[in-house]
């Protein structure tokens, strides 16, 4: 990375513009990332409406208004690629390749709702780094360790795809992407409320709200170990909201408002100090378990 004494005066005014955005790795990154977050939206918001239509969705907050939405454009292969997740016969004949889809539906949510929540975190990171390079020492480019975050979402993505198919063979009479039954989805939402109120939970969501002694103390300039260390950060976001992902289950994979509220909460979790909003969070589904297991048993 070019160091800050780089002179671009002999270049014009959008020469100067272009290079002065090449110098600022962070403002890169984070540009990357929200161009991403919101493609995931965009793919997420076209699978939400093909599957409502197609009636895969069952009922959920919403779905009136997907209804009749008129189905977004998108490029040919990306067509294909909600085509097959939200297709004619899903889940009646599990393939590899459609466990590998639901894998990519799973992670293209965990962009969506997740990586919002880490942009403090790669912005300590890219700061730390912005200082380094002043100083002239090497730097790792910070996607390195965003890919080291991701690559713990993708391997919990593979998890939720298999619990998705497991789930539709329990109940393969309900919607591939409908709320779950009534029991299993009260379970569900009792594992994910009790969850909130645990240690675990709550050592993770400290990491997460620190991250900076972290990032400086395991600092270094060899990739594999930023790798490493987005690894890391990204074991302790998903020990924060493993369970939570657990919710969509209950209220149906392909629930866009759902889908917002988690992400939103996710952000807010990691920035608020205190168990206060965890509790809350906790409490209301530990009642909504409860009342759904009331109606269903």
């Amino acid at each position: 990375m070019a160091g800050q004494s780089e002179d671009f005066s002999h270049l014009d005014r959008v020469g100067r513009t272009v290079a002065g955005i090449g110098t600022r790795p962070g403002f890169v990154v984070l540009a990357a990332l929200a161009s991403a977050v919101l493609l995931a939206w965009l793919l997420l918001a076209a699978m939400a409406v093909r599957s409502v239509q197609a009636g895969f969705a069952g009922a959920v907050p919403g779905g009136g208004l997907l209804q009749d939405l008129p189905a977004i454009p998108l490029p040919d292969f990306l067509g294909r690629f909600i085509a097959l997740c939200v297709g004619a016969a899903p889940f009646q004949a599990a393939s590899t390749g459609q466990f590998f889809v639901l894998i990519l539906m799973w992670f293209l949510m965990a962009v969506a709702t997740m990586l919002p929540s880490a942009a403090p975190m790669i912005r300590t990171y890219c700061e730390i780094a912005d200082t380094a390079r002043i100083k002239g020492e090497p730097v790792v480019h910070p996607l390195i360790l965003v890919a080291g975050y991701m690559a713990v979402w993708l391997a919990a993505s593979a998890v939720f795809a298999a619990l998705t198919l497991g789930l539709q063979m329990m109940d393969p009479v309900g919607q591939a992407f409908g709320p779950a039954n009534g029991i299993i989805a009260a379970m569900l939402l009792a594992v994910a409320g009790l969850y909130q109120f645990s240690g675990l939970k709550e050592a993770c969501l400290r990491k997460c709200r620190r991250p900076f002694s972290i990032l400086f103390s395991r600092w270094s300039d060899r990739p594999r170990r930023i790798f490493g260390l987005g690894i890391e950060q990204g074991i302790w976001c998903l020990g924060c909201c493993w369970a939570l992902m657990l919710v969509m289950f209950a209220v149906g994979i392909m629930n866009l408002f759902w889908m917002v509220l988690l992400g939103l909460f996710a952000l807010l979790e990691k920035q608020v100090n205190g168990r206060l909003p965890s509790r809350i969070a906790g409490a209301i589904l530990l009642v909504w378990s409860g009342a759904l297991l009331l109606v269903s048993l």
